[in-house]
């Protein structure tokens, strides 16, 4: 009898490997290997073709084109690309306690009060515990059907009572699956969990949404190695202290990515909001030296954020570089053509950004923001009043034009901007109600917005 083979996979990227190594050949990432299961790994050669299974051509496939799930909440439906999918799965995660819960719980019972069944699987908590929320979030959250079970195939079972329903589980980190090995919670049990949760929902047709926890420092191994196995990943993000959240979507194989949705917490639950916009720019100071106005896009909404800087005298030797929801290598490259571009210099200063309201800004067009918050912060002068800024920044000092100006500043001239500062385009951006700026490059932005 030949001996099973042993595999290795990474719990970040989910890369397979016939032996360990320390570092995952997929990803790069160190000490990410993990042993799969012996009786997995000996499985996986020997399985036949499931009853009615049969080669066919596409075109005799049918298919339900359009059909969606409406959720009734408005901004998560936006991130869904239009509401939930029949048969995908689904994971939402993010930190303990940001909200996640409470989403789904507000989500399944309008569901449920739209006709469609819904079923909410607790691992965590008990049904007493779950009818407090319930109470709290009201609008007939109280009848979702519940049961709180940790067995993923007595999950399965209940589910396939409601074909074509949805079923939300919280969360697939306490799921077990008694013939595989390791403690709920192990990548293993992880892994096989939804794997078979995964081919339940494509079979019967239902939608299944995970909840996959985030830890408190910051180890995302189990969603991780999901974002793979899942049709669309969703995470929640908010910081400490704020009462507004950020839904993003990182993966989405039936709507846009990078959509987002903001939502604001209250004591009945969270909230959709209306004006994401102004809801961020709602505790501005508009005359403070250090602060600019970003025009960003987000999937395809357009959207207005704070970009705040601050430069102070080095009290140590090497000056220090901190930048909260910017990326901080992007910042030192645009620190460096600054000085050398423009002659600001920044050598003698620590130098903190910060995107107001726990926003994380990635795109290039971010670029000219960051340096007029920069350029006001170390001449200590406030930007021109009712600026908004837009432009990707390249080492020469030149600013390259970006995506979807118009619209980006057709959402400022909304909210009573009255100039965008932008690069130069062969044809020109006219907006009613706002004075468009062309930017050529950071010694022009200096020498214009700061003379």
């Amino acid at each position: 009898m030949s001996r099973a083979r042993t595999l290795f996979f990474c719990t970040d990227c989910g890369h397979e490997a016939s032996r360990w190594e320390g570092q995952c050949p997929g990803c790069g990432a160190w000490n990410t290997l993990v042993e799969a299961p012996r009786d997995a790994a000996a499985g996986r050669g020997g399985r036949t073709p499931a009853a009615g299974q049969a080669v066919r051509p596409l075109r005799a496939v049918t298919h339900s084109a359009g059909a969606r799930l409406r959720t009734g909440i408005g901004e998560f439906d936006f991130v869904l690309g239009g509401g939930l999918v029949p048969g995908s799965l689904l994971l939402v995660g993010g930190e303990p306690g940001i909200g996640k819960s409470t989403l789904l719980l507000q989500a399944a019972a309008a569901l449920r009060a739209a006709g469609v069944a819904t079923l909410y699987v607790s691992g965590e908590e008990s049904a007493a515990q779950v009818r407090l929320r319930a109470d709290r979030v009201g609008h007939g959250a109280v009848d979702v059907d519940f049961v709180a079970e940790t067995d993923v195939d007595a999950v399965i079972e209940f589910a396939r009572t409601l074909p074509g329903g949805v079923v939300f589980i919280d969360s697939i980190q306490t799921m077990n699956a008694t013939d595989a090995e390791g403690s709920p919670g192990n990548v293993t049990q992880i892994r096989e969990c939804a794997a078979r949760l995964q081919r339940f929902a494509k079979g019967a047709g239902t939608a299944v949404v995970l909840v996959g926890h985030l830890t408190k420092d910051g180890s995302v191994a189990g969603p991780r190695m999901l974002e793979h196995m899942v049709d669309t990943v969703l995470y929640f993000e908010g910081a400490a202290g704020l009462d507004h959240r950020v839904l993003r979507a990182t993966k989405n194989r039936f709507g846009g990515v990078d959509e987002i949705g903001v939502f604001r917490m209250t004591p009945g639950g969270l909230e959709a909001a209306e004006d994401p916009s102004a809801v961020f720019l709602s505790s501005r100071a508009s005359e403070v030296s250090g602060t600019a106005v970003l025009a960003a896009i987000e999937g395809t909404r357009p959207l207005l954020v704070e970009v705040q800087a601050l430069c102070t005298r080095a009290s140590y030797g090497a000056p220090q570089r901190v930048a909260d929801g910017f990326d901080r290598q992007r910042l030192a490259l645009l620190l460096a053509v600054l000085e050398r571009r423009a002659g600001i210099a920044f050598g003698a200063f620590d130098v903190f950004l910060n995107v107001a309201g726990g926003v994380r800004v990635s795109e290039p067009a971010a670029d000219l923001a960051v340096a007029a918050a920069l350029v006001s912060a170390a001449r200590d002068r406030p930007v021109p009043s009712g600026s908004v800024f837009a432009g990707e920044v390249g080492l020469g000092g030149e600013v390259r034009r970006v995506g979807q100006i118009e619209r980006r500043l057709t959402e400022a001239a909304r909210l009573g901007f009255l100039q965008g500062w932008v690069p130069p385009a062969s044809d020109p951006v006219r907006v009613k109600g706002l004075r468009v700026i062309p930017v050529v490059d950071l010694a022009a932005l200096v020498g214009d917005a700061f003379p």
